[in-house]
């Protein structure tokens, strides 16, 4: 086995471990506003759902190397609202994109060809193209001497058309194509899925 004690390597080396390690991780890409009414849009893939009750995510954003905070934190803590989205394959590249650096006065939005919608019960809009979109308030904000970790409570969702079912409460895994980031500065697809145990025969996704 390679041992490694943790505290005895540098901030950058445990990323890079974690990072490339703790795979795949789901992307969230995210818009917000800022002071002035532009729309930000970034992608992180330190994001994951926490609970259901209350519906939470966690979206956890790196201080810049002088510590200033990237955009979206700095809205975030001004503004308390932003919109998650997820990243299927069609959108891959527009978000990947949208973590290139614009200057505050310029929308991610418009920079890369997407587009705007309304949100229902938030200020940040929605992205059109993104397959869901989860509307969130700050719940809670844990602070690092690196991070910022904002813990967000889910108040309205948007899928496209035909992705769920909400008779049985059932997304229809065959038309859902995310991507996940992987190590260094790889993503990955999700398509070939399998299932274990007695629910494969009622839920076969393992047939894509």
């Amino acid at each position: 086995m390679t041992e490694v004690d943790f505290s005895q390597i540098t901030a950058y080396q445990r990323y890079k471990l974690m990072a490339s390690l703790i795979v795949p991780r789901p992307i969230a890409l995210v818009t917000n506003l800022n002071a002035a009414g532009v729309v930000n849009a970034a992608p992180f893939s330190m994001f994951n759902m926490l609970g259901e009750d209350p519906p939470v995510v966690m979206l956890s954003i790196n201080r810049l190397q002088d510590g200033q905070l990237k955009d979206t934190a700095a809205n975030i803590l001004s503004q308390r609202e932003f919109v998650v989205h997820m990243t299927d394959e069609p959108l891959a590249a527009q978000m990947h994109a949208c973590g290139q650096t614009f200057p505050a006065s310029v929308s991610e939005l418009d920079a890369v060809g997407l587009h705007a919608a309304p949100s229902h019960s938030v200020r940040p809009p929605r992205i059109a193209e993104a397959p869901v979109a989860f509307e969130c308030v700050l719940h809670e904000t844990l602070e690092t001497p690196s991070r910022y970790v904002f813990i967000g409570r889910v108040l309205w969702m948007s899928a496209r058309d035909g992705l769920i079912d909400t008779e049985k409460w059932r997304v229809h895994l065959q038309d859902y194509h995310p991507v996940g980031r992987f190590g260094a500065s790889f993503y990955t697809r999700c398509r070939h899925r399998f299932a274990i145990g007695d629910d494969t025969a009622h839920n076969p996704i393992d047939t894509l």
